[in-house]
């Protein structure tokens, strides 16, 4: 379904964790707003800890994707935005993020920021996303 390219024409990813193009077919898409360190309970988790507030955004955004019915490989697009942001942080956050997907990982096409601020004084990682629904797609499995 979705088909994710990276033309020799352009620099090869700098890890097997996205693609330059992602290309859904036409239909629905889902937009998954940036979701925070916050857990189902209002809480915030993992304070002035970038690592342990990633591995949360990366939950509630798995678990938004499983109420839409589907599966990682429908996501085509994901933006990380990380509050100050450094080399050494890179790894921490994609650990965060294979502590939650394992094998699911969702490569797609994608985009690291280092930003001043957040929303919040308190967050320091977001992360949203685009998510592309199957052409017989009519409900969402959480309601």
């Amino acid at each position: 379904m979705i088909r994710h390219l990276n033309p020799v024409s352009m620099p090869a990813p700098v890890a097997p964790l996205y693609a330059q193009i992602s290309i859904a077919p036409a239909g629905a898409l889902a937009f998954i707003a940036g979701q925070v360190a916050i857990d189902a309970d209002g809480r915030l988790v993992g304070k002035d800890d970038h690592r342990l507030q990633a591995e949360q955004c990366f939950r509630n955004l798995r678990d938004a994707v499983d109420a839409l019915g589907v599966g990682t490989e429908h996501v085509v697009r994901m933006g990380l935005h990380v509050v100050r942001h450094s080399n050494e942080l890179v790894g921490s956050i994609f650990e965060a993020g294979h502590a939650v997907f394992g094998q699911g990982w969702p490569v797609c096409a994608s985009l690291f920021l280092g930003v001043e601020a957040l929303g919040h004084s308190d967050w320091l990682v977001e992360i949203d996303a685009i998510v592309s629904l199957p052409p017989d797609f009519d409900r969402l499995a959480c309601c």
